[in-house]
């Protein structure tokens, strides 16, 4: 089956075979980016390096639920922040009618279609998906002294709602869930590096990177990548593994997994015509 790229533009259904890409997405988050890459005839090896948990405490998210009603803008930044949410949402006996008069904003559109499917209308979703472009989107409305409500990570960066504060709005950020870094082996990925059997690495986000970083600290990091592409999701994740002392080649233009496939098929186009003829 043909995949559609960013620019709408039909690709060759095996692009990608004979190429071996290393995801690093939450197993749980993991299978559109896999199913992209298998449907264009990429070999996947999944090495999640996050794992999502509950937060330490339900106390402060609870507490904002069971008051929503006094918020006037409910923002996600992530898919994980709407899942664990409507989660708890649910479990305190809250349903849809209590976000009424709600304005609700999604910083892009995968967080907008998981909220579309509880019937759940973002009123926001910024061109830029990060939160500058929430920032961006909302700067025609008038936030001083509204009540804004993020639930997120635990760890996140704090440009929104520090950003928001400066605006004279009144933000509650709340724990909905963790990232943690999973315990698991690394010995069969280090080898799969050194013999140079991986292209590609991908990372979604700052979170995938930092944690493969500390999963392989021990290890020769810029020996066991020296063979392998890095692609990464956007400006802010590619500047992450730049500071952690790694180069990465493709940056998607488009936050998204649709626009990480297209800008690793377009690095692989472009490889594949630089070889020199009957070669």
């Amino acid at each position: 089956m043909a995949l559609q790229t960013a620019d709408k533009q039909s690709v060759s259904s095996d692009v990608l075979r004979g190429k071996r890409i290393l995801v690093t997405r939450a197993r749980s988050q993991a299978l559109s980016l896999v199913q992209r890459i298998e449907s264009l005839g990429g070999e996947v090896v999944e090495f999640p390096t996050i794992e999502i948990r509950p937060p330490e405490s339900y106390g402060p998210l609870d507490q904002a639920i069971n008051q929503i009603g006094s918020y006037d803008w409910l923002i996600f930044t992530s898919v994980n922040g709407v899942e664990q949410f409507l989660d708890r949402f649910e479990k305190l006996g809250k349903n849809i009618a209590d976000l009424a008069g709600i304005e609700v904003g999604a910083i892009g559109p995968e967080t907008a279609k998981r909220l579309t499917a509880t019937q759940i209308q973002p009123s926001l979703v910024p061109k830029q998906y990060q939160a500058e472009g929430i920032l961006e989107a909302l700067i025609s409305e008038t936030v001083l002294g509204k009540r804004i409500l993020i639930p997120r990570a635990a760890k996140a960066r704090d440009i929104l709602p520090e950003t928001l504060r400066q605006w004279g709005a009144r933000v509650d950020v709340v724990e909905a869930y963790q990232t943690v870094l999973p315990q698991v082996d690394v010995s069969a990925l280090c080898q799969l590096l050194r013999e140079g059997t991986i292209d590609m690495i991908t990372f979604t986000s700052s979170s995938t990177a930092t944690n493969f970083a500390a999963m392989l600290r021990d290890q020769d990091l810029p020996g066991l990548l020296s063979r392998a592409v890095i692609a990464c999701i956007g400006p802010i994740t590619r500047k992450t593994v730049e500071d952690l002392g790694m180069r990465s080649e493709v940056v998607s233009v488009e936050f998204t997994i649709p626009g990480l496939v297209s800008a690793m098929v377009d690095y692989f186009a472009r490889i594949a015509n630089q070889r020199p003829a009957g070669r």
